[in-house]
């Protein structure tokens, strides 16, 4: 059984993210062969835990604890054996591996001196830590007080020095780049979000937080440029294009937490920049990719600085004259329900959700509203929806990452699925609307895995069907 997985469960078992039943539930419906990301998934797919932001927090220091080996006992059997406590000096136990710089050299910041830098020194250090991150090839970086800085670098997190964060010296690095207010705001509210730009060719989205040990930050490193459709790597591009040229209805992108759902969306969202001459309104949180006005006029909207929430934003854009809405994440019942009105009244709704198919995509969609409602909402559903994308981000060969993308186009069939409650049915449907630019993930990861692209291991962890890993093995 995959370390990283036992790992997540001690740690989440000790911060009461789920119970030691539900725990042993997911892991027989993901099998014992799963990987994290999978495992993960299925916790928030199943609605086990709604706090993703933690269990992404807690994922990360289970692969940095599995680089020691398994945790003592077996988290899923050993009631007596006690919690795993993550304490200061001891996160990440075990050696950091030896890195290779993929663009550039490793990141180097002289953690051991913070405390007799002023604040401007620090500032710099801090911005240039960020930049050298980038040009690693670096994806996250992650700052927090008790563990080892350490960065996300192909999937993989390596921590980039041996030294641990003190809480004053987490503290200050996390704060050092705020202004004034934003630094208010974060002691307050104790979790804080924002975009952190230091120049046109360097962004990044940034969440701090507190936990035990103090604060931490996670800087999510922003591509310079506005991506395009084209680079993505995604399959059936033709589909996606197609479902882009609707006036109304509602398109979903869906993935897991770090599976480039919102560059996807940025790219839908230039690709209509680009072909239309509409009025797009993005509603983020926060804003990533800023997409200066070409055929169209776009404006976009930052939750926090800009509006209280995504519902009130969503509610206020209706009396905007939009043609296209973008909705960073349909997160609540509110929210949802505003998205399903606005796709039947005339609007391309665009949204994303953190979900692993199509078929759990609407069932997610779905279930937030009561069982008096369902028969409605199904019909509005099935009416309104044009098609869902839902991606992953796999390990390649290569050493880089390559996307596998499963897309449901809305037809006859797919409505009429919708509207009975039938989900279950969805898989054959796709199988035979191979024509209309459908896929299943499955099949693409299999594709992928007979092109070379990725290993027989990465396969083998992304598809459970018994007929498809037959193929594989």
């Amino acid at each position: 059984m995959n370390n990283e997985v036992l790992w997540l469960i001690r740690l989440g078992l000790t911060e009461k993210l789920f119970s030691r039943e539900q725990a042993l539930a997911t892991l027989k419906a993901v099998g014992r062969d799963a990987g994290l990301m999978d495992y993960a998934q299925r916790l928030i797919d199943d609605s086990i835990v709604a706090d993703v932001d933690k269990l992404e927090t807690v994922a990360s220091q289970a692969v940095l604890r599995a680089q020691g080996g398994p945790p003592p006992g077996n988290p899923l059997l050993d009631d007596t054996t006690p919690p795993m406590e993550v304490a200061p000096g001891k996160a990440g136990a075990g050696k950091a591996k030896p890195v290779m710089a993929a663009n550039g050299p490793a990141p180097r910041f002289a953690f051991d001196r913070i405390a007799s830098m002023d604040d401007k020194a620090l500032a710099d250090a801090m911005r240039q830590l960020l930049v050298d991150c980038g040009n690693y090839g670096a994806s996250d970086l992650h700052l927090s007080a008790g563990s080892k800085p350490f960065v996300r670098r192909q999937r993989a997190l390596t921590p980039i020095t041996e030294h641990v964060l003190k809480e004053a010296d987490s503290l200050r690095l996390n704060t050092v780049l705020l202004a004034e207010h934003q630094k208010k705001l974060y002691l307050e509210r104790r979790d804080f979000d924002l975009a952190l730009a230091l120049d046109a060719q360097h962004r990044y989205r940034v969440n701090l937080m507190f936990h035990k040990w103090g604060a931490s930050g996670a800087y999510r490193m922003v591509p310079a440029g506005v991506p395009k459709l084209d680079e993505l790597g995604l399959r059936n591009l033709d589909t996606i294009r197609k479902l882009l040229t609707y006036h109304n209805g509602l398109i979903l992108v869906t993935g897991p937490v770090g599976a480039g759902k919102t560059t996807t969306l940025a790219a839908m969202v230039a690709e209509l920049n680009e072909q239309r001459e509409d009025h797009i309104i993005t509603v983020e949180d926060p804003i990533e990719v800023v997409q200066l006005p070409k055929g169209c006029n776009v404006t976009q909207r930052e939750v926090g600085p800009h509006t209280k929430s995504f519902f009130s934003a969503l509610k206020g854009a209706l009396r905007e004259d939009p043609d296209v809405i973008v909705i960073g994440e349909l997160r609540d019942l509110e929210t949802i329900e505003m998205a399903i009105s606005a796709s039947e009244t005339g609007h391309l709704v665009i949204g994303t959700m953190h979900t692993s198919d199509a078929a759990t995509t609407l069932n997610r969609l779905l279930d937030v509203f009561a069982p008096a409602q369902q028969a409605q909402i199904r019909t509005s559903v099935a009416e309104s929806l044009r098609g869902i994308v839902c991606q992953r981000l796999l390990p390649s060969t290569d050493g880089g990452l390559v996307a596998a993308c499963e897309i449901l186009v809305s037809n006859t069939a797919v409505q009429a699925l919708i509207r009975e409650g039938k989900s279950s049915g969805l898989r054959n449907t796709m199988e035979t609307g191979v024509k209309e630019g459908m896929c299943i993930m499955e099949n693409v990861v299999l594709d992928l895995y007979q092109q070379g692209k990725i290993s027989k291991e990465t396969a083998l962890t992304n598809v459970t069907t018994r007929n498809v890993r037959a193929k594989i093995t």
